[in-house]
């Protein structure tokens, strides 16, 4: 069922894999560790792809979450956390997807903090210059926002 022609075609980072439970073909993230059946979207110029994992706290422009009404944690909170969630990323013990689906406050967390493409403009200016400066694959650092403290991971 491989067909070699389809993965050449694949974005970077992206695997054809075939199911063992179904026998179909489906496509892997090697850096956010999701699946999904669709062939992945190639961006188009000046677009990108990125997850996210967003942490708010009590001063985030809109301080309630899919998770929790009432958001109290201090800006500090926030960014132990985010640097604790992180880590645990790097240290490969748990996907970035699986991590964002869980501890995201936005709600792109049901999409593992997939985005989906963008281009400039559409995204608060500090996140789109960090997501913009990324390589494919890469990992930012807290990137703070209106909305609360993210790490970034570009997918394409």
């Amino acid at each position: 069922r491989f067909d070699p022609k389809m993965a050449s075609d694949l974005p970077k980072g992206w695997e054809l894999r075939d199911s063992k439970s179904t026998g179909k073909p489906y496509y892997y993230n090697t850096y956010t560790k999701m699946t999904q059946w669709e062939p992945p979207l190639h961006p188009a110029p000046g677009q990108v792809q990125a997850s996210h994992l967003l942490v708010k706290h009590r001063e985030s422009r809109r301080p309630s979450s899919w998770k929790q009404d009432k958001i109290t944690r201090t800006k500090e909170e926030a960014l132990e956390q985010i640097k604790q969630l992180r880590a645990e990323i790097v240290s490969d013990d748990t996907g970035f997807a699986e991590l964002a689906s869980k501890e995201s406050d936005c709600g792109s967390a049901k999409r593992g903090g997939d985005l989906g493409l963008f281009g400039r403009g559409q995204m608060q200016k500090p996140f789109e210059d960090a997501t913009f400066g990324l390589e494919v694959g890469e990992l930012s650092g807290p990137i703070y926002t209106d909305s609360g403290i993210h790490i970034i991971i570009r997918t394409a």
